[in-house]
């Protein structure tokens, strides 16, 4: 893998055993050999044993880090005037209805990170689908992104939902925090995480769930996981 800081890369990559770590030792060791003079996200990617081409295997859902993840989240939402003021006490960035459709289908604007909307605006929102669905912005209900509790998906939002789903080689890749958090916050937030996504396994998923997981940062290199604890039937 190319680097731009490649010796940087190398050494860090050097610091990690070819074993399968458990989370409490994967943690401290990215936030060890991190080398980024930014201050990274970490990460988690985990390769599971369905196929998303199925409908009854794919894997998508929503996870409240109980820590957040260290940065603002800007939430727009698009709902009609009864539920406007209700958006804005919650602390909503913008607030709008069919002027918001209008401003992202005529300017492309998109200075936000998620989109709440109410089940009447998704008519107009169906315009909105080629541009916010590719970013992964497309209010949806089994996310909790298409609701009447406007504040409660607006709290949410910005207390550090993160929105899980595997793509179509059966990856899913999700952020846990940044590499400045202390080790128990990152170790609560990815325990969330991962323990949300093994929750969510399909029925129709057989064989071995999660085949391989790896915690990394931004820049890092991978720590592979040991995947043991998490394709036991209680979790």
């Amino acid at each position: 893998m190319a680097r731009k800081s490649g010796k940087k890369y190398e050494s860090a990559a050097q610091q990690i055993e070819a074993r399968p770590y458990t989370l409490e030792e994967a943690i401290p060791l990215v936030q060890k050999i991190k080398f980024a003079k930014f201050d990274e996200t970490v990460e988690v990617h985990m390769r599971l044993g369905v196929d998303p081409k199925h409908a009854d295997q794919m894997v998508r859902g929503t996870v409240v880090l109980p820590n957040g993840l260290g940065k603002t989240t800007r939430v727009l939402v698009i709902a009609g005037p009864d539920k406007a003021k209700e958006a804005e006490e919650a602390g909503a960035d913008f607030v709008g209805g069919e002027n918001m459709v209008q401003k992202i289908q005529a300017e492309n604007w998109l200075d936000f990170d998620s989109v709440i909307a109410t089940p009447d605006m998704m008519r107009s929102l169906a315009r909105l689908g080629k541009i916010l669905g590719p970013r992964g912005l497309m209010p949806n209900p089994k996310t909790g992104t298409v609701t009447t509790d406007v504040s409660k998906a607006v709290r949410e939002a910005k207390a550090g939902k993160v929105e899980f789903r595997v793509d179509k080689t059966g990856v899913i890749h999700a952020p846990v925090g940044k590499v400045s958090f202390q080790t128990p916050k990152l170790l609560e937030n990815a325990a969330a995480l991962i323990g949300a996504i093994v929750r969510a396994k399909p029925a129709a998923a057989k064989g071995k769930y999660v085949r391989s997981a790896t915690l990394c940062s931004t820049m890092g290199p991978g720590v592979a996981l040991d995947t043991t604890p998490y394709n036991l039937k209680a979790v």
